[in-house]
């Protein structure tokens, strides 16, 4: 792989300086593509993870804005999807928390927590269906209003690591209760 030997060697992209300091990019907007209708109407009732097995997985539609219908073309032909959105019930950011199954604070970017400084999610979800601008899910951890951003098809020879180390995570009892239930 060639790559510059010193970071002042890398070329402008597309005429544009590069800016290296996160301190100086500008903010960004985003507009959502489409809105979850979810039987999860609070995260009490919402799977911590998507695709853990619930015992009675609960379905629920993408609704996409108008006009992009044309957008899901042959994505009923993937079996999961990648859903990036707007964890728009969080109140704020926080640097560190306590996971589920875990006693330990840790940094947020080493927790999937919804409390981040952009707040923003990523979940692989089944997909069951498209009709039109709706795209039908299963094996979700999306509530009911949340503001999806993109949608990607997941694949797998490039999307799964089945022989990744997971941190933290790796050194908990699958089986240990949630703190916030005990």
């Amino acid at each position: 792989m060639n790559q510059p030997n010193n970071i002042d060697d890398q070329p402008p992209k597309n005429g544009r300086p590069v800016i290296e300091d996160p301190d100086e990019h500008p903010d960004w907007t985003f507009s959502p593509v489409g809105v979850v209708h979810s039987s999860y109407k609070n995260h009490f009732m919402t799977p911590r993870q998507p695709n853990t097995g619930a015992v009675d997985p609960s379905d629920a539609w993408i609704i996409l804005r108008s006009g992009y219908q044309n957008m899901v073309k042959d994505l009923k032909d993937f079996d999961y999807a990648w859903v990036i959105f707007v964890f728009n019930y969080s109140r704020g950011c926080k640097h560190q928390v306590i996971p589920p199954r875990d006693t330990v604070k840790r940094g947020i970017f080493a927790t999937r927590g919804p409390h981040r400084p952009n707040p923003i999610g990523l979940s692989c979800v089944r997909v069951l269906n498209t009709q039109a601008n709706r795209i039908l899910i299963r094996d979700h951890d999306l509530l009911h209003g949340t503001p999806i951003l993109d949608i990607k098809p997941y694949i797998p020879y490039c999307d799964a690591h089945p022989d990744a180390k997971a941190g933290w995570v790796d050194e908990l009892p699958s089986n240990r209760p949630d703190h916030r239930w005990k």
